[in-house]
């Protein structure tokens, strides 16, 4: 509900603007113009992943990682890393966050081993592995267009090392922190079969349809609508209880929206010539090092989407709005409203009474923000 207030007062705020004539109307439209097509995608991914969570989907998922992990602890966390990039890539962060948390909490839990480095894996890798595809973070998505990599191809060529990077170190860092929970064995445990197998079955299939659809150089609002309706058609015939206006994330719509309109607002009054001195010009290493760390602060003191759209026009180049999403995505761990995907997070973990406090949590953000970015950036600049 806090989304949605803020939501509202930002879009009461860029209302303002615009009757007063700092934002012209004709900016308004051509702003609705380029983020239609990035909500809608949000809303009906969101759709799918809800509907393939209640039909038992990622807990049949979790159960198989349970055997495969061969009753090592280091193991079956890998199997969680590799689930939990899988996830953000394909749908993006906010779905592992939501999603995926209490999946992997309640295994942890069935095999008795401590959710907390399992946990942190999954809020981590949502935002630092969210860098490969542009369905994988709406700041991608915005950032594909002005891109112009002719296809979600062209744009995983330019991001694949920085990519590579951010699931990498912050895994090192997580295995060096937690070694003495994740060298130990564990006894697996037999889950609860499913309530509906012909939905799990066509969930499963849509899903797995879906994947390669959204990679495929079409719209991805496009697919991922009609996978949405598909499942809904599929629930409404066999469980319709389950159909409710709280799949659709209008809250995060509604936020979504409201950072819009004011962030344009800002650029129309002028923001962006000073931080256009803040985050400097050309694509040197050093240059495109210091885009992404004010790219990491403004995502850390407001939040990752209004950071990326206040820097992007100081971003004119491709490597320069590469390393500002290497900023943004990989660089929001030290804060808790860095990310709307941690808050979903941090929410989760309270509702399955697991504890973090947001102070030990900022500073496992240090030990692993600074070596990300600088490792991120440097093969961004080494395969020019």
């Amino acid at each position: 509900m806090r989304s949605a207030v803020v939501g509202a007062v930002l879009l009461v705020v860029g209302a303002v603007t615009v009757l007063t004539g700092v934002l012209p109307t004709s900016e308004v439209a051509a702003v609705a113009e380029r983020v239609w097509p990035v909500l809608l995608f949000v809303v009906m991914v969101t759709v799918v992943t809800e509907l393939a969570a209640e039909a038992g989907l990622f807990t049949v998922v979790a159960s198989r990682l349970a055997r495969w992990g061969l009753d090592r602890a280091w193991l079956l966390w890998l199997l969680v890393v590799a689930l939990a990039t899988t996830s953000t890539v394909f749908l993006s962060l906010d779905t592992t966050a939501v999603l995926l948390t209490p999946v992997v909490v309640l295994l942890t839990r069935q095999v008795g081993l401590p959710p907390l480095p399992f946990a942190l894996t999954t809020v981590w890798l949502a935002n630092t592995g969210s860098l490969l595809l542009p369905v994988s973070n709406l700041t991608n998505l915005l950032a594909e267009g002005r891109l112009d990599l002719g296809s979600p191809a062209g744009f995983a060529r330019l991001m694949v090392g920085p990519a590579v990077a951010a699931v990498v170190v912050p895994c090192l860092v997580l295995f060096v922190v937690f070694r003495r929970d994740l060298l130990r064995r564990y006894e697996p445990r037999e889950s609860a079969a499913p309530d509906d197998v012909v939905l799990l079955r066509a969930s499963a299939v849509v899903v797995g349809l879906l994947l390669p659809a959204l990679v495929s150089g079409v719209e991805v609002w496009v697919p991922a609508t009609v996978a949405a309706l598909v499942l809904v058609v599929l629930f409404a015939v066999r469980r319709r209880q389950v159909l409710r206006v709280g799949l659709v994330p209008w809250q995060l719509v509604l936020l979504a929206s409201g950072l819009f309109l004011v962030i344009e607002a800002g650029h129309a009054a002028g923001v962006t010539g000073f931080l256009a001195s803040v985050a400097g010009t050309g694509d040197s290493t050093v240059a495109l090092l210091q885009v992404s760390g004010v790219g990491a602060l403004g995502a850390n003191l407001v939040n990752n989407l209004p950071a990326y759209l206040a820097l992007e026009p100081v971003a004119d180049s491709p490597l320069r709005l590469a390393a500002l999403l290497v900023g943004v995505n990989a660089g929001a761990l030290l804060t808790p409203w860095a990310s709307l995907a941690t808050l979903l997070w941090h929410a989760r973990l309270e509702a399955l009474e697991v504890r973090i406090s947001w102070l030990r949590y900022a500073a496992l953000g240090l030990l692993v923000v600074p070596p990300t970015l600088v490792a991120a950036v440097l093969l961004l600049s080494l395969g020019r």
